[in-house]
């Protein structure tokens, strides 16, 4: 399946798009600073790359300058105004960059989209209704409903995300649906990281499942103590989506 890279501030048209790719295309959102940006398509690998020129006056346009010099063969359909287009033209010189003028629908994009991958949206289309879910499954498990929310937007159109706020939700969670990895916060009242690992590994169907830790604490002993405990990885928070990817596929490849 195709993928393609939304870059843009979240807004209503922003989701609305998203939702409805979603349907033909493995679509990933990047909504981060644009110094952010390389590092996500160096991870995502995108067949296009498509960019909402909202706030484009108030934005560091450098970006565009980037995808042109890193990333020329990828073609970019950027939408915006004539007026926000007029802002960034001089990237608009050769075949790598395309504006569709805004308002438009989400049709026409797709239209334009295939047209720039060189595929059939007919078939696009047909194939949508019988696409299955084979992105891998991650678990994130925080007792923080805003972590849980906040990781789950950044990574949900790469991967098939289940939530779960214990250490013991994760566990029943585990055992109605095996996740390819886990993103266990360390710190959690009751149960927490270091005692929900130790059950996991204590599973025979479980034990082998990679799990990231996730921790607020950077001090040396903290540190030492999430280590002795050998996870597939470890994050401090806040993790960018680019880092997050890179562990993600790290632990599971």
């Amino acid at each position: 399946m195709k993928k393609i890279l939304m870059i843009g501030k979240m807004n209503e048209l922003l989701k609305n798009l998203h939702d409805f790719l979603h349907q033909y295309f493995r679509v990933q959102l990047c909504e981060e600073g644009s110094q952010n940006i390389p590092g996500m398509i160096k991870v995502i690998e995108p067949d296009l790359i498509l960019i909402s020129l909202i706030g484009v006056y108030n934005a560091d346009t450098s970006i565009f300058g980037k995808i042109r010099t890193d990333f020329p063969d990828i073609p970019v359909l950027t939408i915006g105004t004539e007026g926000e287009r007029e802002a960034i033209l001089k990237y608009f010189e050769g075949d790598q960059f395309e504006n569709l003028i805004r308002p438009i629908d989400n049709s026409t994009v797709l239209s334009a989209i295939c047209r720039r991958l060189s595929v059939s949206e007919r078939t696009i289309m047909e194939n949508a209704v019988t696409i299955e879910d084979d992105r891998k499954k991650v678990l994130i498990v925080d007792d923080n409903a805003m972590t849980l929310r906040s990781i789950k937007a950044m990574l949900d159109t790469k991967y098939s995300i289940t939530l779960a706020n214990s250490g013991m939700k994760a566990l029943t969670s585990i055992g109605k649906s095996r996740p390819d990895a886990i993103l266990l916060d360390y710190e959690m009242p009751v149960c927490d990281g270091k005692q929900t690992l130790e059950m996991i590994r204590a599973d025979e169907d479980m034990k082998d499942i990679p799990v990231i830790f996730l921790t607020g604490v950077n001090d040396r002993e903290h540190i030492n103590a999430v280590l002795k405990l050998r996870p597939a990885g470890y994050l401090l928070k806040p993790s960018t989506t680019e880092r997050l990817i890179e562990t993600i596929e790290q632990a599971t490849s």
